[in-house]
C-alpha cells in the first residue's frame, strides 16, 4: 500500500498519534502556510518544538508550504520578492522539521490562457524551483493544481523538470473534480510525474473537503484510474477532523479502493 498521510490535530495529539499508528500514516503539517504564523517567529519555533518532541519518525512527513497570494511569476518585483521569501520560509521550516517534502500551489490565474503569460509562468517556475532544489538538497518539492482549469500547463512544467528526481506533482483530485475536465484526463496527463496526492470529497462544484464517500466524486473510477495509469504516490486524506479522516480511510479500505486496492497484477 502507498504511504498514507493525515493532517495532525495538535489539540488532540494523542488521538492523532493513535490514528497514524493504526494506518501506518505519516503527517502532513498544515500549520505553516498561514501568513499570520509566518510573520511570527516565536509561533513558528513553538510549533516546530511541539512536533519535534512527539515520539515519532518525521522523515516520511510532508508539509503544506505557503500558497496564499504566492505569485513568483509576477511582473511586479515587490510581489515576486515577497512570494519567494514566503516559499523559502516554508523550505526552512521543512528543513528544521526534517520532513521529506513540501507542497506548493501553481498560483496560476484560473482560465487565463494568454500565451505570453503561460510562457512566463513556465519559465519562471522552472528556473526558481530548479534552483530551490539545489538550495535544499534533503527536501522534495511537489507542485499542486489549485485553480488550474486543465492539467496541461502543470504537465509541461513537470516535463521540463522530469530529470529532477526530487520534483513532482501533487495531484489534488478534489480540485480536479470541480473542473470541466474529467478526472481520468487529469490522471493520464500527470501520471508520469505524480509523487504525492490530496484526496477528499465534494459536490463536483465547490472544494468542500468532505469526508470520502459522502460527496459526488466517483471513487471507483478514481481507483480504476490509479490502476490503469499505474500511479504510485503518497496520499493525504485532506481534512482536519480526526473522525472524518478515520471514516474516509475506512471507506477506502472497506471498498478496496486506492491506496487499499488489492494487487491485481
Amino acid at each position: 500500500m502507498e504511504q498514507l498521510h493525515i493532517i495532525p490535530d495538535r489539540s488532540r495529539i494523542g488521538e492523532t498519534l493513535e490514528l497514524a499508528e493504526d494506518y501506518h500514516a505519516a503527517f502532513e503539517y498544515n500549520d505553516f502556510f498561514n501568513p499570520a504564523v509566518l510573520d511570527d517567529k516565536r509561533k513558528i519555533d513553538e510549533l516546530i518544538s511541539f512536533y519535534v518532541k512527539q515520539p515519532r519518525d518525521r522523515s516520511r512527513d510532508t508539509m503544506h508550504g505557503a500558497f496564499l497570494d504566492i505569485t513568483i511569476h509576477s511582473e511586479d518585483s515587490l510581489i515576486r520578492q515577497a512570494s519567494e521569501r514566503r516559499i523559502r520560509q516554508s523550505m526552512e521550516i521543512a528543513r528544521e522539521l526534517g520532513v521529506r517534502g513540501v507542497v506548493f500551489h501553481t498560483g496560476r490565474l484560473h482560465g487565463f490562457r494568454d500565451e505570453r503569460y503561460l510562457k512566463n509562468w513556465l519559465d519562471v517556475n522552472e528556473a526558481f524551483f530548479r534552483g530551490l532544489l539545489q538550495e535544499y538538497p534533503k527536501q522534495q518539492i511537489y507542485m499542486e493544481n489549485m485553480f488550474d482549469e486543465a492539467p496541461d500547463i502543470l504537465a509541461q512544467l513537470a516535463k521540463r523538470l522530469e530529470h529532477e528526481p526530487r520534483f513532482g506533482v501533487c495531484l489534488d483530485y478534489a480540485h480536479a473534480a470541480v473542473t470541466d475536465i474529467a478526472g481520468e484526463q487529469w490522471v493520464e496527463a500527470l501520471a508520469p510525474y505524480i509523487r504525492h496526492m490530496h484526496i477528499n470529497d465534494n459536490d463536483e462544484v465547490n472544494d468542500l473537503h468532505q469526508e470520502i464517500g459522502t460527496g459526488k466524486i466517483d471513487w471507483k473510477a478514481f481507483d480504476r484510474e490509479m490502476r490503469r495509469f499505474q500511479v504510485k504516490a503518497s496520499i493525504l486524506i485532506e481534512m482536519k477532523d480526526l473522525g472524518r479522516q478515520r471514516r474516509s480511510m475506512e471507506y477506502l479500505k472497506k471498498n478496496k479502493l486506492y491506496p487499499f486496492a488489492e494487487n491485481t497484477d
